[in-house]
């Protein structure tokens, strides 16, 4: 049972993100034909990562007290709900709502990640999360082409494709997708006479670290394109192929190499490892002298990433007791909302003041990384916490 839901939940996500990944090259246009201006449209982009922020410490907390299962399904439905608006929506204000109802869905995927760390051994809860990871990151390659291809047939095809994935995705879950095993109710009275130690100084760090390596990686993103223009010519196509590399690199690494490196030498050091192979690229990429080399530096930064955020989810996994382990990993998510909603504008913002700046902020961002992960307490080892 443990690997079949492990199998289901890393492809609900996986399915999940392909609907709301669908629609992202279609939405500027039909954003811009129903009048946006810059700022309306960077309205729009944050809203979901806003309501992400909010919703996912909620949701991880809901899924603590009423099990994983039930938030996982109430946040697919919400998604069908989120894209079919989407289709419907005539007005930018519609059309914001449906961003931050789709984010808010969105940060279910602390849910799924807490259904993951139940349902399967210690010993294999970073690969199980790097399965995860690597599922989200294809969701990301795949679903934008989807989206080019059904762009001509209009944004409202999109959108309504994208239901119709999620709602399949729904029926599916229903149908094979168990309650994992926990995680474990608090008595009456427990949760209010015990202190949150979801909370304390462990979790803190670890959700620091995924704020200050996310920053970093978006600010890559949102950049790279300027970067590319400016030094190499690149047009539109190249930074889209650049920017799938680097998601096939990620998802490269976490299908299997994250949970052999981490038996071997430990989640809080392949974390670091990562943290450390994000600065020191962030510092190539800028100083890069042909386009291969700036290619190269993207994609290795992208495997850096890809070390760090499973290894960093199953350190909070594994941070505290588990009936807050919901509550723990939608901090984390939170924290890496958060990220995406900073990142992109201090790179900006930095970017104007030179093309190098946003990069030697960002490997800067990760080194401060590496310092919050291995200042984190030791940790039950994985194989003993809670009897596994």
């Amino acid at each position: 049972m443990r690997r079949s839901a492990q199998l289901v939940i890393s492809a609900t996500v996986f399915v999940d993100l392909l609907g709301f990944t669908l629609i992202l090259p279609a939405l500027p246009f039909y954003a811009a034909d129903l009048g946006a201006t810059g700022l309306w449209f960077g309205a729009l982009m944050s809203a979901y990562s806003v309501a992400q922020l909010v919703a996912a410490p909620v949701l991880g907390r809901l899924s603590d007290r009423y099990g994983r299962r039930p938030l996982v399904l109430l946040a697919l439905a919400g998604s069908v709900l989120s894209m079919a608006l989407t289709g419907l929506a005539t007005s930018l204000a519609w059309l914001l709502v449906c961003r931050a109802l789709a984010g808010a869905c969105g940060g279910s995927i602390s849910v799924a990640q807490a259904y993951l760390a139940d349902a399967v051994p210690a010993e294999r809860r970073t690969g199980a999360m790097a399965q995860m990871g690597a599922a989200i990151g294809m969701a990301f390659v795949i679903g934008p082409a989807l989206g080019g291809g059904l762009a001509p047939l209009g944004f409202a095809a999109c959108a309504y494709a994208a239901a119709g994935l999620a709602a399949v995705n729904l029926a599916a879950a229903l149908a094979w997708l168990p309650e994992p095993d926990g995680p474990r109710t608090a008595q009456d009275g427990e949760e209010a006479s015990s202190p949150d130690r979801g909370l304390r100084r462990p979790v803190v760090l670890l959700a620091g670290t995924g704020f200050l390596a996310m920053a970093a990686f978006v600010g890559m993103e949102t950049t790279l394109a300027f970067l590319g223009r400016d030094r190499y010519g690149w047009d539109a196509t190249s930074i889209g192929l650049a920017l799938a590399a680097a998601g096939l690199a990620m998802a490269a690494v976490q299908a299997g190499l994250v949970s052999r490196l981490a038996r071997r030498w430990g989640e809080a050091r392949v974390a670091a490892i990562g943290a450390v192979t994000m600065a020191a690229c962030m510092v190539a990429i800028p100083l890069a002298a042909t386009w291969w080399l700036c290619l190269a530096a993207v994609c290795l930064l992208a495997a850096g990433h890809g070390l760090l955020t499973p290894t960093v989810s199953s350190l909070l996994a594994a941070a505290g007791p588990q009936e807050q382990r919901g509550a723990r990993l939608g901090t984390g998510q939170s924290a890496g909302a958060a990220a995406r909603i900073v990142g992109p504008a201090a790179a900006g913002l930095l970017f104007d003041v030179g093309a190098a700046m946003p990069y030697l902020a960002g490997a800067a961002s990760a080194a401060l990384a590496v310092a919050a992960v291995l200042a984190v307490p030791a940790l039950e080892p994985a194989g003993r916490e809670e009897g596994a």
